[in-house]
């Protein structure tokens, strides 16, 4: 069980606070905490991690839903993974607060993250359901192999920006405080490049088409993203390259409904099995097995098969299989079997009063399914 404190306890919200309440605390959190106003104490250090992390989440709708339904594991399923370390959370900070917070001078020129990359890919029923290993095809910016992502001409370097000394930001007085601001000579690189290098005229990066192979992990559902991290963008500056979001499409499958890790399937049995009972053929996620049918079996009865179903994307077991029968009526009879029927009507109990009729079979419903799903939900 994990051991992080709760995220809006973190931020000191409540769990109703909307987004502007959560980045107003964070901001005043985080400048308490700031590394630059705390130099050497690990506790403060620790505590502007944890901030990062809990604004990361609870800040992003998606992230936030996840981590309200499952808890501190809710997050992974979006790819979120935390911040590296005190500076990837200072680029970060300084993303969103337009240069951060200067307060001992500034932590040296800032090291630009790559930008994201958003895909979509399309996935049959059964790789989603078991997982599998994907190759996308994609255009995005690498490092120029020309000046190893320097930007500058071969036999060159970037030399010292005079306007920041290097540091990337400068500092403006306000009030109190001692405020830090990008660079607007070399846009917080604190460098300037003289020569540029001919392939990627300075950027440090040239675009390309590439591919990347994709973990997709068992039981990934329509709709979900996957985070792959550092195959992104990459950096203009020699950061680590951004990230690829995989939005993915699962198509349907003509055998199975699924709900959430469950799956449902409707299997046709005839007059006399149901009547007599026996068994019959029943598609699972892994093939076909056999099922016995109890004599008397009536239309909309469920079977539940434990553990058949789709696989927790969090590692979390499998879900059900729950089975549906329907009575398949012929259409069509040879004068043999019409006879036979003629017979056995003639030997048929009366039909039920209108007050039997009224009591509900509590195997099915109007759906078939609504009486499985409450029953799950009391169990759980």
């Amino acid at each position: 069980m994990s051991t992080k404190r709760d995220y809006y306890e973190i931020l000191e919200v409540t769990r109703t606070a909307d987004g502007a309440e959560i980045k107003k605390a964070y901001r005043r959190l985080a400048m308490e905490h700031h590394p630059d106003r705390n130099d050497g104490n690990p506790e403060s250090e620790a505590k502007f991690k944890e901030l990062a992390e809990a604004y990361e989440v609870l800040s992003d709708s998606p992230k936030r839903q996840l981590y309200d339904q499952y808890g501190h594991a809710g997050p992974r399923q979006a790819g979120f993974e935390g911040f590296g370390g005190v500076e990837d959370i200072l680029s970060h900070f300084a993303d969103m607060f337009g240069g951060g917070f200067g307060f001992g001078g500034g932590r040296g020129a800032r090291v630009e993250r790559g930008e994201d990359l958003q895909e979509q890919m399309s996935l049959s029923f059964a790789d989603a359901a078991s997982g599998c290993t994907k190759t996308i095809e994609l255009r995005r910016a690498v490092a120029c192999g020309t000046c190893k992502g320097s930007g500058a001409k071969a036999g060159t370097q970037p030399i010292t920006c005079n306007a920041c000394g290097g540091r990337g930001q400068v500092a403006h007085n306000q009030g109190i405080f001692m405020i830090a601001t990008t660079c607007p000579t070399c846009r917080g690189r604190g460098t300037i490049i003289k020569e540029k290098c001919a392939d990627c005229h300075g950027g440090g990066a040239v675009a390309q088409k590439d591919s990347v192979s994709v973990s997709v992990p068992a039981g990934i559902d329509d709709g979900q993203t996957l985070r792959v991290p550092g195959q992104g963008q990459a950096s203009p500056n020699g950061g680590p390259s951004g990230h690829l979001y995989i939005t993915f499409h699962v198509e349907p499958d003509a055998r199975f409904q699924r709900d959430g890790d469950d799956l449902i399937t409707q299997v046709g049995i005839s007059y006399t099995q149901a009547v007599l009972g026996g068994s019959t053929k029943v598609p699972t996620l892994t093939g076909e097995i056999d099922l016995d049918i109890d004599a008397g079996t009536q239309p909309g009865t469920l079977r539940v098969l434990r553990g058949r179903g789709i696989p927790n994307v969090q590692g979390r077991g499998k879900g059900d299989l729950v089975v549906r029968f329907t009575i398949a009526v012929p259409r069509k009879i040879s004068d043999d079997q019409r006879k036979l029927i003629e017979d056995l009507g003639k030997l048929d109990p009366p039909p039920p009063t209108a007050a039997a009729e009224a009591e509900p079979d509590k195997t099915a419903s109007d759906d078939g399914f609504s009486f499985f799903r409450k029953s799950k939900k009391k169990k759980r």
